[in-house]
C-alpha cells in the first residue's frame, strides 16, 4: 500500500501537464484574436490568423505521429512544449522590443502550433500505461484525462478573458509561454522515460515514410474510424469559425469585450467538463450511435443561433453551457472506438492521422469566416453555419459504417490493453 503514490505518480503527471498544456491553449485562443482585432480592426485578418493557428496543427498531426513513436512520448510531450512555450513568449518580447510585423506574428503562430498536436498525441498514448501503473480502471483514467481538457477551458477561458480586460493580450500571452514550461517540468519529474505502450516498438520498423504509411493505411481500411474523421472534418471547419472569428467579433462588438468572450468559452468548457463526468458514470449504458448523434446536434448549432439572435450574456452564457453537456459525451464516445481498433504500438501515428485528418479543414473555416462576415455580415454567417453544422451531425443516422459503432461484447478479445468504454480526445 505504501507505493502506490510513487505508482500513481506517471498518471498523476500526465493529467498535470495536460490540463497546464491546454490551459496555456486557452490563453491563447482568448488573447490571440483580441489582439490581431485590437491592431488591425479586421475579422479578415484575425482569420487569417486563425488559419496560421490552425494548419501547423494539421501539419504536426499527420507527420509528428511518426516521430513521437520514433524518439519516445514522454520526450516528445516536453519538447512540444518546450518549443511552444519559446515561439509564444517571442510575441510580446518582439512587440515590446523591436517590433511585431504581421508576417512575423503569422510565424510565430504557425511555429507554436506545429508541435502542439504531437504532445497531445503523446500524452494520449501513454495513458493506459500510466493508468496501470497507477491501478486505474482505463475507463476512470480516460474519464479524468478528458476532465482535464474540459477544466482547461473551464479554467483558462474566463481567466484569459479577465487577464486581456485588465492587462491586455500581450501579458496575457507571456503567461501562457510559462504555462507550458510547467507541463514540460510536470510531465519530465514524474513520468518515467521508459513508460511505453505494450508491444514491439519495432513491429512497424523500416523508414519514416514506411511508418507514416502504416499509420494512414489503418486508418483507410477501417470504415468506421473513416466515417468518424470526416465528420469531425466538417464539425471541426465550422468550429473554427466560432472560435477564430464569429464569437471574438460578437463579443468585441456586442458582448463588451474579452470578458464576455472567456465567459462563452468558459460556460461551454464547463458544461462539457459536467458532461464527461456523468458520461463516464452512465455512458456505457447508453446507446452509443444514438447518443452521438443527439450530443453532437446539440453541442453544434445553438451556441450559432444564440449569437445570431443576440440576446443578453446570460442567455447566450446558458446555451452554451448548454450545448458544452452535451458535447462531453462526444470526444470520450470517438476515444472508445479508437482504443478498440487502434494497435498499442501504433497510438502515435494513428492518433497523429486521425488528429491531422479531424484539423485538416480548420485553416479554411478561419480563413472563410472571416471573408464571409466583411461580405454577408455577422448574423446571416451565424445562421448558416449554425444550421449546416446540425444537418452534418444527423449523418450518422443512415447507417452504413455507424452501425459499427456498438460497444463489442465483453468477451470479445481485442489486442489493445484497454478495449472498453470511453476513450481520448481527438478534436
Amino acid at each position: 500500500m505504501t507505493s502506490a503514490p510513487r505508482h500513481r505518480s506517471p498518471l498523476f503527471g500526465l493529467l498535470a501537464g495536460h490540463v497546464v498544456s491546454l490551459t496555456g491553449n486557452m490563453l491563447t485562443l482568448i488573447a490571440l484574436p483580441l489582439y490581431v482585432l485590437a491592431e488591425t480592426g479586421s475579422p479578415a485578418a484575425t482569420g487569417l490568423t486563425g488559419a496560421f493557428a490552425t494548419a501547423p496543427v494539421v501539419l504536426g498531426g499527420a507527420f509528428g505521429g511518426v516521430l513521437v513513436d520514433r524518439i519516445g512520448y514522454r520526450r516528445a510531450s516536453v519538447l512540444a512544449d518546450l518549443v511552444s512555450g519559446v515561439t509564444v513568449a517571442a510575441i510580446p518580447v518582439l512587440h515590446a522590443t523591436v517590433g511585431l510585423p504581421f508576417w512575423a506574428l503569422l510565424g510565430l503562430v504557425f511555429l507554436s502550433g506545429l508541435l502542439d498536436t504531437p504532445g497531445q498525441t503523446a500524452r494520449t498514448a501513454l495513458l493506459p500505461e500510466a493508468a496501470t501503473a497507477a491501478g486505474v480502471p482505463i475507463e476512470r483514467a480516460i474519464g479524468w484525462f478528458e476532465a482535464t481538457e474540459r477544466s482547461a477551458r473551464l479554467i483558462g477561458a474566463p481567466v484569459a478573458g479577465l487577464l486581456v480586460s485588465a492587462l491586455g493580450a500581450l501579458p496575457v500571452l507571456a503567461v501562457d509561454a510559462a504555462t507550458f514550461a510547467v507541463s514540460a517540468l510536470a510531465v519530465a519529474a514524474l513520468v518515467p522515460a521508459g513508460m511505453r505502450p505494450a508491444g514491439d516498438p519495432d513491429a512497424e520498423s523500416g523508414g519514416y515514410w514506411r511508418e507514416f504509411a502504416a499509420g494512414l493505411r489503418f486508418l483507410v481500411r477501417e470504415p468506421l474510424l473513416r466515417a468518424m474523421v470526416l465528420l469531425v472534418l466538417v464539425t471541426n471547419l465550422f468550429d473554427a469559425t466560432k472560435s477564430n472569428v464569429l464569437l471574438p467579433v460578437v463579443a468585441t462588438r456586442d458582448l463588451g469585450g474579452a470578458t464576455a468572450f472567456g465567459v462563452l468559452v468558459g460556460a461551454m468548457g464547463g458544461g462539457a467538463l459536467v458532461g464527461s463526468l456523468l458520461f463516464s458514470a452512465v455512458g456505457h449504458r447508453l446507446p452509443r450511435r444514438a447518443t452521438f448523434v443527439i450530443a453532437f446536434a446539440v453541442a453544434g448549432g445553438p451556441p450559432f443561433w444564440a449569437l445570431a439572435a443576440a440576446p443578453p450574456l446570460p442567455v447566450v452564457a446558458a446555451v452554451f453551457a448548454v450545448s458544452g453537456l452535451a458535447a462531453g459525451a462526444i470526444n470520450p464516445l470517438m476515444g472508445a472506438v479508437e482504443l478498440e481498433r487502434v494497435p498499442a504500438q501504433m497510438r502515435a501515428r494513428v492518433y497523429g492521422v486521425i488528429g491531422a485528418g479531424a484539423w485538416a479543414a480548420m485553416p479554411l473555416g478561419a480563413l472563410g469566416a472571416g471573408l464571409a462576415v466583411d461580405r454577408f455580415g455577422i448574423t446571416a454567417t451565424l445562421l448558416t453555419v449554425g444550421t449546416c453544422y446540425v444537418l452534418v451531425t444527423l449523418t450518422p443516422l443512415l447507417g452504413g459504417p455507424w452501425r459499427a459503432m456498438r460497444r463489442p461484447a465483453p468477451a470479445d478479445p481485442r489486442p489493445d490493453p484497454a478495449p472498453t468504454s470511453t476513450g481520448a480526445p481527438v478534436a
